[in-house]
Formats: C-alpha cells, sequence, structure tokens
C-alpha cells in the first residue's frame, strides 16, 4: 500500500505518471517491482503511441554539453512497455496497483517492472560548488512518453510529449554478517634490535551509515623509541568502471590521538570513528548513494560483488579502507631523523541497515 502518491503530468496534459514509491530494494536474489500506472487522454494522439520505459543509465557530463554531439548518457539497461494502444501488457495487479488506479481514474493503464539482480545501485559524484545540472552517477528514470515508436533515433520526441520520475534501486545490510577484519604489522627499526608490533581489527564485518565505528588497537613497543601519536584515517575508493580504468581515492575521515606509547611498554584501546558526508561537502568527486532532488543523502554504499558478476554493468565500484598509523619518534640525538611510521590497513563495510518491517 502507498503511504504517498508520486506523480508528474507532461507538459501538454495528455500523460499524468503515478508511483507508489521512489525506493526499491535490492534483496540480491530479487529487486522490488516497479510498479505503477500512467492516466492517458488519447483525444489528440493522431498515429502515435503511449510508451513507459524504465531505464537505468550512467551519466559523466552535464546535459547541456550535449549540443557539441557528445553523449554524456550511456544506457546500462533499458525496457520498454507499449501502454496504448493496448499491446499485451497485463501486469498482475497488486494493492500498490489498485491504489495508483484509483487516483489515475477510468483513463489508468497499469504497468510492472522488473529490476534485473545484475544492475548497480543509485550512487551519485558530489558536484563542486560550482558544478550545474545534473550531477554524474548511476540513475534509475521512469519515463512515460508519446511517439510512434519506442526508440527510433531519428524519432525526436518533444518535452511536452514526456513525463518523468527518477527513482533509486538501495540496498541494505544482509541479516547475518561475520566478524570482522584484523591486520598486524611488526616492524623493526634503525639502531633497535626490538620491534614495534601494532594490531588494529574490527569486531563486524558490517558498519552502518552514521554509527560509531570501534578501531581495536593494540601496540607492543619493545624498542628504546616512543609512540608519538595515533592516526587513524578511512579513505573511499571510487572505481568508475563503465567508460574508463577512472579509479580515485579521496579521504573522508583523518582523526589523530594524542595517546603516546613509552619505549618498552603496551598500549590496548577502542578509538572510536565516525566518517560522515557532513565534514566532506566540499569534495567533488565523492560517491554518495543516489540523491532525489535535493534530497540529503550519505556517503555511498560499499558495493557489493556477486559472484558472476559483470563489474562493467555496475557503473561504479565504491570501496572503504581504514589506516591505522603510527608516528614513531627516534630517542637520543637523532630524534627526530630516526622517526619512523607503522600502518596497517583494514577495508570497512558500510551499508544501510534493513528497515523493520
Amino acid at each position: 500500500m502507498a503511504d504517498k502518491v508520486y506523480k508528474k503530468t507532461s507538459g501538454n496534459g495528455q500523460l499524468t505518471l503515478y508511483l507508489g514509491k521512489r525506493d526499491y530494494v535490492d534483496h540480491v536474489d530479487v529487486v522490488d517491482a516497479v510498479e505503477g500506472a500512467v492516466k492517458i487522454d488519447p483525444a489528440d494522439l493522431g498515429d502515435k503511441k503511449v510508451w513507459v520505459q524504465l531505464a537505468c543509465a550512467f551519466r559523466y557530463g552535464r546535459e547541456d554539453l550535449d549540443v557539441i554531439g557528445l553523449s554524456f548518457r550511456k544506457d546500462i539497461w533499458i525496457q520498454h512497455i507499449q501502454l496504448y494502444p493496448e499491446a499485451g501488457h497485463k501486469p498482475t495487479l497488486t494493492e500498490m496497483h489498485n491504489t495508483l488506479l484509483k487516483k489515475a481514474g477510468e483513463q489508468g493503464h497499469p504497468f510492472t517492472f522488473n529490476i534485473p539482480t545484475n544492475l548497480p545501485c543509485s550512487v551519485t559524484l558530489q558536484p563542486g560548488p560550482d558544478d550545474k545540472g545534473k550531477a554524474c552517477g548511476v540513475d534509475f528514470e521512469v519515463k512515460a512518453y508519446v511517439a510512434k515508436s519506442a526508440d527510433d533515433p531519428d524519432e525526436k520526441v518533444d518535452k511536452k510529449d514526456t513525463c518523468r520520475l527518477v527513482i533509486r534501486k538501495i540496498q541494505f545490510a544482509p541479516d547475518n554478517t561475520g566478524s570482522g577484519q584484523k591486520a598486524e604489522l611488526c616492524k623493526s627499526f634503525m639502531m633497535s634490535d626490538k620491534p614495534v608490533l601494532l594490531e588494529a581489527s574490527l569486531e563486524k564485518e558490517i558498519y552502518y551509515h552514521g554509527d560509531p565505528i570501534p578501531v581495536n588497537i593494540k601496540i607492543k613497543n619493545e624498542t628504546n623509541k616512543v609512540v608519538k601519536r595515533i592516526r587513524v584515517t578511512v579513505d573511499q575508493t571510487t572505481d568508475v568502471v563503465l567508460y574508463s580504468a577512472d579509479k580515485y581515492t579521496k579521504n573522508v575521515l583523518t582523526e589523530e590521538f594524542g595517546e603516546t606509547v613509552e619505549a618498552n611498554s603496551s598500549f590496548e584501546k577502542s578509538l572510536d570513528i565516525t566518517p560522515l558526508l557532513a565534514n566532506n561537502k566540499e569534495k567533488r568527486g565523492l560517491a554518495l548513494d543516489g540523491r532525489l532532488k535535493d534530497e540529503d543523502t550519505n556517503l555511498a554504499s560499499t558495493t557489493i560483488i556477486r559472484t558472476g558478476m559483470d563489474k562493467e554493468m555496475l557503473g561504479i565500484l565504491v570501496s572503504y579502507k581504514i589506516k591505522v598509523n603510527l608516528m614513531v619518534s627516534g630517542g637520543g640525538l637523532l630524534g627526530g631523523l630516526t622517526a619512523s611510521d607503522v600502518t596497517v590497513e583494514l577495508p570497512l563495510t558500510l551499508m544501510h541497515p534493513k528497515p523493520k518491517d
């Protein structure tokens, strides 16, 4: 049942598109069906037909630049349904359809799209302060339009004959998650015959957006040097696999902890960190979960790759890494000159919890 109905009417008033929700959940083995309705006024259609399409596309430029003949939108997957005149699309009517058809009235035509499980989730790349137009990323769009054929490249579809709604494909963390990762490093130093042992670990495999992440740290300092500082960072790596091998990493959190570990001593503590979009609003190109209009969103969820999946179909792959770094100062006269770093890395999975039914 729809708590809220989303609708968009074409400029000429002939078509009104109705959807009962904007977020469609990928449950790994199946994705929520896109159930909607289109109200059609057939009075002035002439020899044209009414179509509805669902497209998953990768956008990597501004639409207003299309005039120079470059296409900045690449369809990853697209499906069309002819709604008028009727051409055999008779979806099994659900409660959602019935709600929308009540709104649409006698001229309402129901439709259902099934999203394949191998398509990416919605991702937006954060625009810079001066960027205008639609943001780059992967988006899903339902569009109803008037045309003689579904996708004839030579047929120009007038904007006033079109209405569209952007939807989101989202993924929630699975119920059963494993234990977290652990990394350790034993490092020896110049002028010291004993090492520093650093171990960092996470308790869980998956953490939720906005929740504190406790990083468990154990240090065994058997040297004559002092561990002066502990720095914890989180990096987001975005791999744009669709049109080039464009891979870049952006820091989303850096925290320094003033804990010191004296020579020949041990240290054990859990340090909390919370990577948030709120602290990274100025970073252009940061991957965010798909955005609808100017609604607030969050850092992009980690891309979960299923076995046998074609990576290119995913468009954008997002991953995170926690780095724990120790600044170890040298003792004696050479102090600063013999200072050194000890660093370990842990993969981090960030997702949304499954809502309670």
